[in-house]
């Protein structure tokens, strides 16, 4: 296996509003090699590396550490669990799959009706949440009442696996940008740099960018980059056109999305370094859909920020797929980056 570390982070659970496994997974691995780390009040991990040279500025490198799911809304009254979204979820993806509810990781599978009895019109219809539910062994509201509670989150029940040079898994949005702080932390030993390098692991990206704001009045770095996951879309039923990206084309690098366009030096700082290493990339193709750069955006005085994406297909559903050559090409850029330090310089 290429990435047992990204295995286990993936495997994590760790819905918005519950990264505390994910954020005390990263701090073990973290904790021995950096100048300083610290929790903040609503979560976030944040790290710092110092440069040789203090006054040559702050970069601020971020990940989200929540994945979609779902919560309980609601215990019915044949013990079945009703639920609602956590993040974009789209209903069709989560029909017959495992889950596991609670801090306690019970099991459970999402039902709905056999196909057997639907009627015709019902098959092209997506069905609503509150005609889902998740069966977790109990029968009587009282009996599922002693095990349950309403907000109990939901995680999606996916392993982790690695087929030829592909991935496939849950959470890659944004588990695999996790690792890459990671890895330029660990690159960093190496190879230090004059100025100071943050790292901040925010909380709650998913319903609505809470925690990178947070993050970055704390840091107030002159520049950042976001690390995220994205959709493909290349998926052969779908027309060229509507594709965001392709897996195995390199990292995406956004040029625009929904609430911002990137600040455009930036943007093309991370271009031209892609293009003078030989680094494969590709440019986002869709602008749906949005990042915490866009809330640095709205920060302080306005954190000017780019955003390097690994593509996948399927994102946001209990499996994914993504190619570990964008991946590594991914991981890659980022420390060409960080080693040629234009991104303050801009």
């Amino acid at each position: 296996m290429k990435f047992k570390r990204l295995k286990k982070l993936t495997e994590l659970y760790g819905i918005s509003g519950f990264e505390e496994p994910i954020s005390e997974f990263i701090e073990n691995e973290i904790k021995n090699i950096v100048d300083e780390y610290w929790k903040d009040e609503v979560g976030n991990l944040i790290a710092h590396k110092k440069g040789k040279k203090s006054n040559r500025g702050r970069l601020m490198l971020l990940a989200h550490m929540d994945e979609v799911g779902l919560m309980v809304k609601k215990i019915n009254k044949d013990g079945t669990l009703a639920i609602t979204n956590i993040g974009g979820v789209d209903p069709r993806v989560v029909m017959g799959k495992k889950v596991k509810i609670g801090e306690e990781l019970k099991d459970g599978i999402i039902g709905y009706k056999a196909i057997h009895e639907q009627k015709r019109e019902e098959l092209l219809k997506t069905p609503k949440y509150d005609k889902l539910c998740v069966y977790a062994g109990h029968e009587k509201e009282d009996d599922a009442k002693s095990e349950f509670n309403v907000g109990d989150p939901i995680f999606f029940d996916t392993q982790y696996k690695e087929i030829g040079n592909y991935a496939i898994g849950k959470a890659f949005d944004d588990r695999n940008g996790c690792e890459v702080l990671i890895k330029i932390i660990e690159y960093l030993q190496e190879n230090p740099v004059d100025y100071d390098v943050f790292f901040a692991w925010v909380v709650q990206e998913e319903v609505g960018l809470r925690g990178s704001g947070v993050a970055a009045s704390q840091i107030e770095p002159d520049a950042a980059i976001v690390f995220e996951g994205t959709t493909a879309g290349d998926n052969p039923e779908l027309a060229e056109s509507r594709w965001a990206a392709k897996i195995g084309q390199g990292p995406v690098l956004t040029y625009a999305h929904r609430g911002l366009v990137p600040d455009r030096k930036i943007f093309d700082v991370i271009k031209e370094a892609a293009k003078k290493h030989n680094i494969p990339h590709q440019f986002k193709g869709r602008t749906a859909g949005g990042t915490d750069a866009a809330r640095l955006a709205r920060t302080l005085r306005g954190i000017p920020a780019g955003v390097i994406s690994t593509s996948a297909r399927y994102i946001h559903s209990p499996m994914c797929v993504m190619s570990l050559n964008d991946f590594n090409n991914t991981i890659k850029l980022g420390q060409t980056l960080i080693t040629e330090g234009k991104v303050l310089s801009k």
